[in-house]
């Protein structure tokens, strides 16, 4: 979709006490007191599925009639509950189709239930509704100046149109029945079920979706779209639905999106929706991944005359990665959904990782190690502002979560991840991952957990240092040489603790490349190595398995 302290111990990790280091750590981050952010606990009750009805108006800038029912499980005791809701006129409220007294203020609607629903009983609230919302769903004109009407609900918006448990780990199914001009065409999450004429002038259209999905997934798009067939790369349909002035060049624009499908159905698991349409319409965002139907930009596929191009697909190599990332997300992010805001990075890291693969793929190694590099580079801007760790507890504006953190410095963990795992048990870990978690949420303990049990390795001090722990890696690298042997001397300047991450040197001598492996247990680290001939030069990490940042010094 959808910016970026610990003193180092140095005689302790000197001294091998690493478990003492990394237990401090582990409290530092997970203390509640030091958390400023307030968390939404979902402990009182939960919605199990929507049907959301809504009737527009022919020019698509109010609704007429809107109708939210809610089936809803009681998670304790209740007698009261409290619904996200924005400020449309509501008409009525029942609680199992009797009236239900109510609080509407301050964007919440605070529901005292006509009779106490116990522990694990279901029950059903149903709001009637109307008006125009003043957030949450775009009601806009598209890039072609006609009338238009897009959900756009990420991080917390959908409350503004619809009544609900407005926070990612409150998951449900949901139908939509959507009425509309005739000469419009809806989609929404889900599978079309029917499209019925029920008034002279409008069309009733009907979706759903049976799976789970969050909130900020939830959407409908109403618009004069042009309809495109993309066929069926894997084993769902493939729909776009742009402006019609888009028509010729959607097809190509969106070339890379069957790749992607494939790409992830590979290495993941099959589709977890029944299709999946593309549309370019209204969004804050460049791309939101709602379930089964992701919305991008209007600008989508405007030209920008010195982006780079790529090779195998012919457009812009930003709009490959922009796809695929969107694509990326209906696994992780919607389907296996962070459980709380700090958890973020399991989504929009794994979406940017994923497209990075596609570039490995389809335009090679040296597009791969582009991809990275840029990647580093966007998270080294973003850490000179704020060195905070990718598991924030404290950031309040959840906008301001969508960051080099979350986005680059996440991937880059996946992918350091990847190097020390081995191609194998990582893809096998992400796999168990995603099939535990499927239609619900995870947190970043539970990906650590299966990539743990998938490789037999222990990595709390990798997730303590580089997913809870702020910064990386600075390495200061020299070397004292004689004919015969070499001292290579690391310090690792950063004001964090040391990266245990092992570290690759490749040694240039006049004979050839020797590759060494050095596993730096504090921030001052030496060892010496044999050499069949003269040093001419130290490569450090030549294959790009660590983030950071090197600094030569002269040899002597």
């Amino acid at each position: 979709m959808p910016n970026h302290c610990l003193k180092s111990a140095q005689t302790i990790w000197f001294r091998g006490h690493r478990t003492l280091l990394l237990v401090l750590l582990l409290l530092l981050f997970f203390d509640p007191a030091v958390a400023t952010r307030h968390e939404r606990v979902i402990d009182s009750w939960r919605p199990l599925h929507y049907s959301i009805s809504l009737k527009f108006n022919q020019s698509l800038d109010s609704i007429l009639e809107a109708r939210t029912e809610i089936k809803a499980l009681a998670l304790k005791n209740i007698s009261h509950l409290d619904l996200d809701f924005g400020d449309m006129k509501l008409e009525s409220l029942l609680v199992n189709y009797q009236v239900a007294k109510f609080d509407h203020k301050g964007g919440t609607l605070r529901v005292k239930l006509p009779e106490t629903q116990p522990t694990n009983s279901k029950f059903t609230i149903l709001a009637v509704y109307n008006g125009k919302p003043r957030n949450g769903l775009i009601l806009a004109t598209d890039k072609d100046g006609r009338p238009s009407a897009i959900g756009d609900n990420w991080p917390n918006r959908l409350h503004h149109w619809v009544p609900s448990l407005d926070h990612p780990a409150a998951k449900a199914s949901v139908n939509f029945s959507v009425t509309a001009p005739e000469d419009y065409l809806v989609v929404a999450n889900g599978s079309l079920d029917r499209v019925e004429t029920v008034a002279r002038g409008s069309r009733t259209w009907s979706f759903s979706e049976e799976a789970p999905i969050p909130p900020y997934c939830m959407i409908i798009a109403v618009g004069q779209f042009y309809k495109l067939d993309g066929g069926r790369p894997s084993s769902v349909p493939l729909q776009y639905f742009v402006p019609p002035s888009d028509r010729k060049y959607a097809a190509r624009g969106f070339s890379s999106a069957g790749p992607a499908l494939k790409l992830l159905t590979q290495y993941v698991a099959p589709f977890p929706y029944e299709k999946l349409a593309l549309i370019v319409g209204n969004t804050r965002f460049g791309g939101m991944e709602n379930a089964g139907a992701v919305v991008f930009k209007s600008n989508l596929f405007e030209p920008h005359p010195n982006a780079t191009m790529s090779r195998v697909f012919g457009i812009r190599r930003r709009t490959v990665e922009l796809v695929a990332h969107e694509i990326a997300h209906q696994w992780f992010g919607d389907s296996v959904t962070a459980a709380t805001w700090a958890d973020l990075w399991l989504s929009e890291g794994f979406a940017t990782y994923f497209s990075g693969l596609l570039v490995q793929r389809h335009e090679g190694e040296q597009a791969f190690q582009e991809f990275l590099k840029e990647a580093a580079e966007a998270y080294f801007r973003y850490q000179r502002r704020s060195r905070k760790p990718i598991h924030d507890r404290e950031t309040e504006d959840l906008v301001k979560l969508l960051n080099a953190n979350n986005y680059d410095k996440a991937a880059w963990v996946l992918h350091m991840l990847r190097s020390t795992l081995g191609d194998t048990d990582f893809f096998l870990g992400i796999r168990n991952y995603y099939n535990a978690h499927k239609h619900s949420t995870a947190s970043s303990e539970d990906l650590r957990a299966a990539l743990e049990r998938t490789s037999g390795k222990n990595l709390k001090e990798f997730f303590a240092r580089w997913v809870y722990g702020p910064g990386h890696p600075h390495y200061e690298v020299s070397w004292k040489r004689n004919r015969s042997e070499v001292e290579i001397l690391i310090r690792q300047l950063q004001p964090e603790p040391v990266f245990p991450n092992p570290l690759p040197l490749e040694l240039v001598t006049t004979a050839g490349r020797q590759r060494v492996l050095i596993q730096p247990k504090s921030k001052e680290h030496s060892e010496k190595f044999q050499l069949p001939a003269p040093l001419v030069s130290v490569l450090v990490d030549p294959n790009n398995t660590v983030l950071k940042e090197v600094s030569l010094r002269p040899s002597r």
